[in-house]
């Protein structure tokens, strides 16, 4: 009796690996038996796995989990931007190859914000491999692009130093903080231990320009809108929406379109903002594992 607690114990246990990607360090949280189904968690900006920190332990028990930090993101190395292309098919490259390097040939994608275009890349180049998708603030419409994406479009417009400078202000504890805060629910009720640790990363000599040239490459995943809306079209593949319908960023507006290419996806708008795991996680995890119970065979 005592070897099978300390074996379920073992296997629900969070272990913290790095793995080598084609020369870079990447780091991943791992959770889980390696024969259960698995899942694959993939974090937004300006965060890394430290997101998905209580969730994961709720979905161990059943499931095998991964979730990795994106090169210049959290624990993963951060490549001097002349070595390494800070673009979000790159992103989707070295999670592909971090994957096939763990042996985990298929798996449900948990998208969340960047999470979304990385994830939606990998089902276009292998849509056999995706089991499911939770959905939670990724936005795949231009329906989900609003007010806050006009200064996002002025950069892509043109990629002057003056708007890239207009975005430098997010990239401050003032911009981190309004993510997680606003439209979230009761402010005490959240950790400030999220946005703090955000920043930390986010303050690293360099890592300014990373993310500021991924805000100028975004543009890319809104010219593969219609494809990843085809993939959904003739895949189907089996969805949960779990959305902060209260979410400046990515607002309501983009989650309901989604419906129009799956219409068999199970929706919740949930009364909370962007970092909708921050406010909601219990909610999500629940709703989670009876639609991955469901979905997912062993």
């Amino acid at each position: 009796m005592a070897s099978a607690v300390v074996s379920a114990i073992s296997d629900t246990a969070v272990r913290y690996r790095t793995a080598n990607v084609d020369g870079v360090d990447v780091f991943y949280r791992e959770a889980g038996a390696a024969d259960a189904p698995a899942v694959v968690l993939l974090h937004g900006y300006p965060s890394s796995s430290a997101m998905f920190r209580n969730l994961i332990p709720q979905l161990a028990a059943e499931y095998h989990v991964i979730a990795p930090d994106y090169p210049g993101f959290g624990q993963s190395a951060m490549p001097d931007r002349a070595a390494f292309d800070y673009t979000f098919a790159h992103l989707a490259e070295v999670v592909e190859q971090l994957l096939e390097k763990l042996g985990v040939a298929r798996y449900a994608l948990y998208v969340m914000d960047y999470g979304a275009p990385v994830g939606y890349r990998l089902a276009l180049r292998h849509p056999a491999r995706v089991t499911a998708l939770v959905i939670q603030n990724g936005n795949a419409y231009e329906e989900g692009l609003r007010e806050f994406w006009a200064p996002l479009r002025r950069l892509w417009a043109d990629p002057s130093e003056e708007n890239r400078d207009a975005l430098r202000p997010f990239l401050t504890l003032a911009g981190t903080t309004w993510q997680y805060a606003h439209n979230n629910g009761d402010l005490a009720a959240l950790t400030p231990d999220a946005w703090v640790l955000d920043q930390a990363y986010l303050d690293r000599p360099g890592n300014a320009e990373i993310q500021l040239d991924l805000f100028y490459d975004y543009r890319t995943n809104i010219a593969l809108y219609p494809q990843i809306q085809q993939y959904f079209r003739q895949y189907q593949p089996p969805a949960l929406i779990v959305w902060g319908k209260n979410d400046s960023i990515f607002p309501a507006e983009g989650a309901m379109p989604y419906l129009r290419d799956l219409p068999d996806a199970e929706m919740h708008l949930l009364d909370a903002g962007h970092f909708a795991l921050e406010s909601k996680g219990d909610e999500i995890a629940a709703k989670m594992l009876e639609f991955l119970g469901r979905t997912l065979v062993s």
